[in-house]
């Protein structure tokens, strides 16, 4: 079975900031956003990105009374592709996809993944470009990060 994800916005923008977007189709044979988050997003998104609506549009509406439009339309989009894994960082939207039962990760765990499958030789150099971005990250979990990878 192939391994689908369906990116946030946040992710998107993260590994697009460390210049490390291809690790996302390293990683995954398939990856999906929305048109919500594709806007978001703001600029053009490598063809190997498939931009796909969420069918239920009611539960995509419900979602976006407590999370953000692109957080709410990944997780609507999760229930289109039942064997998508949905990558989130927001930690309430995160709450809510495992309230939900839905397989999630983040940034971070796609790093380490990358790491583990052997994309990244090492994950220390590009968990400091995370931290020179404004993205969050406490030095507790860099390195529960690092002893999970080895370094």
């Amino acid at each position: 079975m192939p391994e689908l994800i369906i990116c946030d916005t946040s992710c998107l923008i993260l590994f697009d900031k460390i210049n490390r977007l291809e690790l996302l189709r390293n990683c995954y044979s398939c990856i999906y956003v929305t048109p919500e988050i594709a806007e978001e997003f703001g600029k053009a998104l490598p063809n190997w990105i498939k931009v796909k609506e969420a069918g239920n549009k009611a539960l995509q509406h419900t979602l976006a009374q407590i999370l953000d439009k692109g957080e709410s339309s990944a997780i609507s989009l999760t229930f289109d592709l039942p064997h998508a894994l949905v990558a989130l960082d927001d930690l309430k939207a995160r709450k809510v996809a495992k309230s939900l039962n839905l397989k999630i990760t983040g940034s971070l765990g796609i790093l380490v993944k990358a790491k583990e499958q052997g994309h990244i030789e090492k994950l220390l150099p590009l968990l400091n470009q995370v931290q020179q971005t404004d993205f969050r990250i406490s030095e507790n979990i860099v390195r529960k990060i690092l002893e999970t990878v080895g370094e």
